[in-house]
């Protein structure tokens, strides 16, 4: 049953996947702590968080940025509903949340001071193709924000269980961004943990 469950993390839908969310919201808590001391945000900053999924990372973005703005993109009409749910005393504010694909991102050229990535690009299809969409909407300068649970790709507990799901190492994931055009900021690991954070900047 769990495993059929885990399925939903790559595109919630139906009651599995308001489970999911719920889940994701709560575990994945600390991770998004840790990841966001890695970025230095502005209260006027202007950020996107690409696979949104329930919406708590949106949240706490929007408590860092109240004169900025903040937008939430997710492929699952689930993790949409969900998210807006969650943000509804800002959606028409300073906050919008709408379906999106990272293959063909739904904004202009030059939009965003940040991106942020929690929990989601291990099921990004082509990351070099799919992280220069990212570079194409950020700000000069801008930065773009990468944060994942597991980041030992030896580590293929979760992968086993969830179709489509591919682990990258700080190596890999450095490499990548760099052939997309980003100067690699930051790199981290946390202490006793596969935690990984890493930071590119748009030249």
């Amino acid at each position: 049953m769990l495993d059929g469950l885990f399925q939903n993390t790559c595109k919630p839908k139906g009651l599995g996947g308001k489970m999911i969310l719920k889940m994701m919201n709560s575990g994945h808590a600390k991770l998004a702590d840790w990841g966001l001391k890695h970025i230095n945000l502005k209260s006027t900053d202007y950020v996107l968080d690409v696979g949104c999924g329930g919406g708590a990372n949106i949240a706490k973005l929007l408590e860092s940025c109240p004169n900025g703005f903040v937008a939430g993109i997710d492929y699952s009409e689930e993790s949409v509903k969900c998210s807006r749910k969650r943000n509804i005393n800002f959606i028409k504010k300073n906050c919008e949340i709408k379906i999106g694909n990272v293959n063909n991102i739904p904004y202009k050229d030059k939009s965003f001071d940040i991106v942020t990535a929690f929990e989601t690009i291990y099921f990004w299809p082509n990351l070099c193709e799919n992280f220069k969409e990212v570079e194409r909407i950020l700000k000069p300068k801008g930065c773009f924000m990468i944060c994942c649970e597991e980041g030992n790709p030896a580590n293929d507990k979760w992968s086993k269980k969830i179709e489509g799901m591919t682990v990258y190492s700080i190596i890999q994931l450095k490499n990548i961004l760099k052939s997309a055009g980003f100067t690699v900021i930051q790199e981290d690991q946390k202490q006793n943990t596969s935690w990984i954070c890493l930071v590119g900047r748009k030249k």
